[in-house]
């Protein structure tokens, strides 16, 4: 029985890292899906109660309590399971997983920046010092990554995991030049093993 509503675009990063985590967790019957069509400019009357900052996604609880940002969200749906937990709840181990999760999200917001700067902006105002600025930040990123924690994101499917995961799918959906593959071989050996769970397929995003 659904007893929590989530505002929900299929193309964002952001929803798909919380879909993700309601499958992972056996969630997903408790979530109903409110489908919202924003962007910088347009937002959506609804989405915009009890979250006046208009951001996606939102988890409205089952006493009106609306929940914004990934981040809190996914912490509040891996404090509702009795599962292995996603972030490891206290300790030193807990601030590291929680600043790669962290780097994660950084990786989609230069990247749906980068979308909104080329798709969105008028063509005789793109800043293309912006758009090289945020393909740096993902590139140094994504490098990080390959270089410094690979051997973490094979050592289990977690929340850092999950939040790369969405990244690289999210860059393949609006960069596909972007060509991080040749970059990272391992990223991208990882990154092919771990989409066919059942949690990324059924969140893959399409065009």
């Amino acid at each position: 029985m659904s007893t929590m509503t989530l505002f929900h675009s299929p193309l964002s990063p952001f929803v798909r890292k919380v879909m993700v985590v309601l499958h992972e967790t056996g969630q997903l019957p408790r979530v109903q899906l409110q489908s919202v069509n924003i962007s910088p400019v347009a937002g959506d009357e609804q989405l915009n109660q009890d979250n006046p900052i208009g951001k996606i996604p939102a988890l409205r609880l089952e006493d009106g309590t609306v929940l914004h940002d990934s981040r809190v969200i996914c912490e509040y749906l891996d404090s509702q399971h009795v599962g292995t937990p996603l972030i490891p709840r206290e300790g030193s181990a807990r601030w590291r997983r929680l600043t790669l999760a962290a780097q994660a999200d950084a990786i989609m917001d230069a990247a749906v920046s980068s979308r909104y700067e080329s798709f969105l902006r008028p063509q005789d105002k793109r800043w293309d010092g912006w758009l090289e600025a945020q393909s740096e930040k993902i590139r140094r990123s994504l490098a990080n990554l390959e270089q410094e924690h690979l051997a973490e994101l094979i050592s289990g499917f977690d929340m850092v995991a999950i939040g790369v995961a969405c990244a690289l799918g999210y860059l393949d959906l609006r960069q596909p030049e972007f060509g991080w593959r040749e970059r990272q071989p391992g990223l991208a050996a990882w990154y092919a093993e771990v989409s066919q769970r059942p949690s990324l397929r059924a969140t893959a995003p399409a065009a």
